[in-house]
């Protein structure tokens, strides 16, 4: 492990990086873990979102192409130096859907195992939404949770009851496939139905929960008090705001990336129909998501305990800090 630095009073007990290959872009993240005492901290130290659009190969021709696999293994090689250079004590490549359905996926796996010396693990869609589950966890309450987790190519779907996990499935439902036309209506019909017969009227009141890019953004643009649900009336407002403006106003109005222009309807609305489903009129977006889950479990990987309370995290995405939530300390790391 490398030394550890003092700040603030806060011991850095562990650098970790978390590299999330999506279907819309690959995300990379490294961390410190910060223990000041009384409870930890995962504090960003580098942040990297490149807009590689997979799924737009995949979910059209079934492979990744030639300049695609080009740019990606440029990509993992500048990674493979940002984790050198940061003296990252534990890293974790995930791909996901467009990664895993890929015909030459396994292929190219291969080959930068061979020519950049990464280890990229495929996961499937309950390896996703488990790690996932991780970041959102400390979020919940004894209410009954919809979580809705939205990607380029799939949809993870969770319901919890009073803090448990009863139920998970992933869909392949996603904003890229949505925005090619590469959905099954057979798919949609199916996420209905799971979702109607996986929830019980004895269950109560639904809250869903949304992670993901697309809905960190909707939520932006709601323009609400920090930490506030969102109502589906209010989605459904700004989603319709969206739609009146082009894809350019979009980026130069709203402020959005050009990969997340185009493909934040198609995402928001599979949050408001698995809403509606569920008969949830409330959803509460903690910001938080696969990477997260990354850094968590490589936290619970290195550290003497099999299970941590997850106390502090700052939004990648927009920079905000969320309140941290009191817990027993984690044992430091030797």
């Amino acid at each position: 492990m490398n030394e550890c630095l003092r700040i603030n009073r806060q011991i850095c007990i562990v650098k970790l990086a978390a590299i999330d290959i999506g279907s819309n872009a690959i995300r990379f993240q490294v961390s410190s873990v910060l223990d000041n005492g009384t409870r930890l901290l995962f504090k960003k130290m580098e942040y990297v979102r490149f807009p590689l659009r997979l799924g737009h190969d995949v979910f059209t021709t079934g492979r990744i192409s030639d300049k695609s696999k080009d740019k990606f293994k440029k990509l993992m090689h500048t990674y493979k130096l940002l984790l050198e250079l940061y003296e990252v004590d534990d890293y974790m490549f995930c791909a996901t859907s467009a990664m895993r359905e890929s015909e030459n996926g396994a292929e190219l796996v291969q080959e930068v195992r061979n020519q950049i010396g990464v280890n990229i693990e495929v996961i499937d869609g309950q390896r996703e939404a488990d790690l996932i589950n991780r970041a959102i966890s400390s979020f919940l309450t004894n209410e009954t949770h919809l979580h809705i987790d939205v990607g380029g190519g799939s949809t993870e779907l969770n319901i919890y009851v009073q803090g448990e996990k009863l139920h998970t499935r992933s869909f392949k439902v996603g904003s890229v496939r949505v925005l090619e036309n590469r959905d099954s209506p057979v798919a949609w019909e199916d996420m209905e139905r799971w979702i109607k017969d996986h929830m019980k009227p004895q269950y109560g009141k639904v809250t869903a929960v949304g992670t993901g890019g697309n809905i960190s953004k909707i939520y932006e643009l709601a323009q609400l008090k920090p930490h506030r649900k969102m109502s589906l009336k209010r989605l459904d407002e700004v989603l319709a705001m969206i739609g009146q403006h082009s894809i350019e106003e979009r980026i130069y109005k709203l402020q959005m990336n050009p990969d997340r222009a185009d493909v934040i309807i198609p995402a928001g609305n599979i949050y408001r129909k698995a809403m509606a489903w569920a008969q949830s009129k409330y959803i509460f977006v903690p910001e938080v998501g696969l990477k997260d889950g990354i850094l968590l479990h490589l936290f619970e990987k290195n550290a003497t305990q099999r299970k941590i309370e997850f106390v502090n995290v700052e939004d990648q995405s927009q920079g905000k800090k969320i309140s941290p939530i009191p817990s027993k300390r984690a044992p430091r790391l030797k």
